[in-house]
């Protein structure tokens, strides 16, 4: 994971070492007086996701057409309260009385799969996975869920004090695998680091293991 003005510079000198990334610069980044402009977030995330379409955006426009209650969770909420990384991964919660009605309307763009606590939906447009989290302990967190703009998406995010115990949970998840275990942990220090009051929130354990 990097911060994004790192992936940022990363990618585009990795588009400059191929003549179909120069054409694609030179395609979307200059303006008819050829002054160059700089990529926004929302196009860089839709970039380093691989896109053919934003499948992204079409997620948040469904959800706003159906007005469905939800709340973004994860990493990409952490996004909202520290220093944004590159994931391709989107945690999401859904008003369970509206998930049956979100699912039925995606299924036409989305390859739909269900796990015992989870939807997994997958595009062969993106390589964005989008988890639906079902879950009912994390019902409670739409409720408390704020406008944010996340990569230059605006969305409904769980409040910081939820997006950390989601954390907490995942971390203690003891059948997940390692490699996320640690992501989860990485991003549970991403936000003591950047609010220390949320530090008691931890469970003991934790507050050792981070110093």
């Amino acid at each position: 994971m990097l911060p994004i003005q790192v992936a940022l510079d990363r990618y585009f000198f990795m588009l400059l070492d191929t003549s179909a990334g120069r054409e694609y610069i030179k395609t979307n980044w200059l303006v008819n007086n050829q002054r160059s402009l700089p990529m926004t977030k929302k196009e860089f995330f839709h970039a380093i996701s691989n896109g053919k379409v934003d499948v992204l955006q079409i997620l948040l426009d469904t959800l706003a057409e159906l007005k469905v209650n939800y709340c973004i969770i994860g990493g990409l909420a952490v996004n909202a309260y520290a220093e944004p990384i590159v994931s391709l991964d989107l945690d999401i919660i859904v008003a369970v009385d509206k998930l049956e009605v979100l699912c039925e309307s995606l299924e036409g763009q989305f390859k739909i799969e269900k796990f015992a606590h989870s939807l997994n939906l997958s595009s062969n447009e993106s390589d964005l996975r989008i988890q639906i989290q079902t879950d009912p302990r994390y019902q409670e967190f739409i409720d408390r869920a704020v406008n944010k703009t996340v990569l230059g998406y605006p969305m409904r995010v769980a409040s910081m004090e939820d997006v950390l115990q989601g954390k907490i949970w995942a971390y203690s998840d003891d059948q997940r695998r390692k490699s996320k275990r640690q992501k989860d942990l990485t991003d549970i220090v991403r936000l003591v680091e950047v609010y220390p009051s949320l530090k008691h929130h931890l469970p003991e354990a934790l507050q050792e293991l981070i110093g």
